[in-house]
């Protein structure tokens, strides 16, 4: 009898086995042929970024937490950026140079500054994140393309908790 059970789970497993197998690949969501077409400009985009002594920020902000946003190398793609906080002992940040705290969310700049090296504790998400030392800065953008997954999609946008960190794509 059991060995009966047994040769009927196993008929039953190679059966589901390649349906499984033919439904999974279509459960992922295809990327929009606009959004292939923003990262293909975006990625031109960052190619074509003068070499130099600066770095680029987007600015991301949740009001929970205490880093200040993304910055990556000119010409190195966003999955490349580190989420740092902002040592301002040189110049303030530009929302809090407003004092208008998270204003210039998601804006784009020119970084002058380097890391000192340092990482910085931030209480909010329990981790360490590098040290980036802001001695000036400009504007890029205050609509720059999409570097967030929510971003491409935004429906999505509306679900992403504000206890959630991205990471640029």
């Amino acid at each position: 009898m059991q060995r009966m059970r047994n040769r009927g789970v196993r008929q039953f497993v190679a059966a589901i086995v390649p349906l499984l197998a033919l439904l999974l690949p279509s459960c992922e969501t295809p990327i929009p042929q606009g959004i292939q077409q923003a990262r293909r400009e975006a990625a031109v985009r960052i190619q074509s970024e003068p070499a130099g002594d600066y770095y680029i920020g987007r600015r991301y902000f949740k009001p929970d937490f205490k880093f200040w946003g993304y910055v990556r190398r000119p010409g190195q793609p966003w999955s490349t950026a580190k989420l740092v906080m902002l040592n301002e002992k040189h110049k303030l940040a530009p929302d809090r140079e407003r004092q208008d705290f998270g204003s210039d969310n998601n804006y784009e700049y020119k970084l002058y500054g380097d890391f000192s090296g340092e990482t910085v504790y931030e209480p909010a998400s329990n981790g360490f994140y590098p040290e980036f030392v802001l001695k000036g800065y400009e504007l890029i953008s205050t609509n720059p393309p999409p570097i967030f997954r929510s971003q491409f999609n935004g429906a999505a946008n509306a679900a992403v908790s504000r206890f959630v960190i991205e990471k640029p794509e």
